[in-house]
């Protein structure tokens, strides 16, 4: 199956499934992502960079939607996935530029403005970046921080952190999807979410699915539809 290239026509609520999820969209289509096997728990994949243009243009459509009532003057995109929306979002709100931390390091960059970064999808650690000579973009102004997909919650953080020192708190963090509910889960917890400090929104979200003998079945209360404010019909 070719995923991410369009959206489809909704299908009915599933008890299970096998090796895919279609994940409704604001508009009613479906979007089918490929279930990624955790072991005893699966989720849903996105990669945007290989999505089709045309599914690319809707959630960067959907992500500005939400992202307008802020009045962000800035936007910053997570590397890598998170560049894919941040560009396109930043023009639909008329902004004439954008920031973009990146992975690697110029020889004029500082140590101060980096953090180390371990996600779900990256095992092995790395550094985020800021260009010292983008804070001028960044001082004294509302900032969204845009990224793909919020999963457990550590590149958020990182995001988070490397803006802070930068002197900015975020006035949100919007992404294309809320995968599961551990982004949720505080460092007290055992977790390393960023709970709900800056706002979290998202344009969908997907649940986390657990291992049974008919496939693989959502786990209840592990979609956090309650993040997506432009699907405010479907029940969480």
């Amino acid at each position: 199956m070719d995923f991410w290239q369009a959206f489809a026509p909704p299908s009915p609520p599933l008890e299970a499934w096998a090796d895919a999820y279609a994940a409704p969209m604001p508009d009613g289509t479906g979007l089918v992502l490929p279930l990624r096997d955790m072991g005893e728990t699966a989720v849903a994949g996105l990669i945007a960079n290989q999505a089709g243009f045309a599914v690319v243009r809707a959630l960067s459509a959907w992500m500005t939607a939400v992202a307008r009532p802020l009045g962000a003057e800035v936007v910053v995109g997570l590397p890598t996935l998170g560049q894919v929306f941040a560009p396109a979002i930043a023009e639909a709100l008329g902004h004439p530029n954008w920031v973009a931390p990146g992975w690697s390091r110029k020889r004029w960059y500082e140590e101060r403005l980096s953090v180390a970064v371990h996600s779900i999808t990256s095992p092995i650690e790395r550094r985020l970046w800021l260009d010292p000579r983008l804070l001028p973009r960044l001082a004294g102004r509302r900032v969204l921080l845009v990224d793909d997909v919020i999963s457990t919650g550590a590149s958020a953080r990182a995001g988070l952190a490397l803006l802070a020192a930068a002197g900015v708190v975020p006035v949100a963090l919007i992404v294309a999807m809320a995968q599961g509910d551990r982004w949720r889960v505080p460092p007290e917890a055992g977790g390393k979410g960023i709970w709900d400090a800056p706002p979290v929104r998202a344009v969908f979200a997907t649940p986390i699915f657990s291992r049974t003998p008919r496939g693989w079945v959502p786990i209840p209360g592990s979609t956090a539809h309650d993040a997506c404010p432009l699907m405010k019909d479907i029940a969480a």
